[in-house]
């Protein structure tokens, strides 16, 4: 099924105002997602073909150290790689598929760039569209103060957290907003390959290190953002 096909309803399920520091775990969600991850046997990390290796090797060149990604713990259909565009949606969107775990950058040339993503199993929801306000490379975490009340051991994170391989938010986010209103919602990285592709608890939206440092090179701040 497409995107184009889908309920066009907007699900926004994106990260920082309900990540969990600790004790974030993963869930496989209902229906084809989930029956479609049990089908996938783990591999062998000899049978990830060299160039995916490559994409995600591990990052040397940023301000904290990024591993490589074990690529035989995630289902090959969740690799980052380039498709023809099912969204229907104008060349410079984000559309963000969470029946089929993916996110979609949209080109101009008909393809889309499709990364594996992993969403919230219990997150957010509203009806519409957004756009990327703006992006931050190793970006402060700070939780809201409803978060530190149900986790009063994020106290000291109650005016931020700084950057650090540590940081749940990862290398990079995105910041989305509708209109001139932060969501307080954001799309960034997860070093877990395990929440690739399922419903995790935090209700965020997680690429691996590697596709948001990807993502975020390629999109532009002012994108706008579907999520369906």
């Amino acid at each position: 099924m497409s995107v184009r096909t889908m309920n066009r309803r907007a699900v926004l399920l994106a990260g920082g105002a309900s990540l969990l520091l600790a004790g974030c775990t993963s869930t496989s969600g209902p229906g084809r997602v989930a029956l479609a991850a049990a089908a996938d046997a783990p591999k062998s990390p000899a049978s990830v073909p060299p160039h995916v290796q490559a994409m995600y090797a591990a990052v040397t060149d940023e301000p904290y150290p990024i591993r490589a990604s074990r690529m035989h713990l995630v289902p090959e259909r969740y690799w980052r790689q380039e498709v023809t565009d099912p969204t229907g949606e104008k060349p410079g969107s984000v559309v963000v598929d969470t029946t089929d775990r993916f996110l979609y950058h949209v080109r101009d040339d008909g393809t889309a760039m499709r990364y594996g993503v992993g969403i919230g199993a219990s997150g957010f929801e509203w009806s519409g569209r957004a756009h990327i306000a703006y992006k931050r490379k190793w970006p402060t975490w700070t939780p809201p103060s409803d978060m530190i009340k149900r986790h009063p051991e994020l106290e000291r994170y109650r005016h931020g957290m700084e950057p650090s391989e540590d940081n749940p938010m990862g290398p990079r986010a995105l910041y989305i907003h509708q209109g001139n209103e932060d969501t307080l919602y954001r799309i960034h990285g997860n070093p877990d390959e395990t929440t690739i592709g399922k419903a995790v608890s935090s209700g965020c939206v997680r690429l691996l290190p590697q596709d948001i440092i990807h993502l975020y090179d390629h999109v532009v701040s002012g994108s706008p953002l579907l999520v369906v």
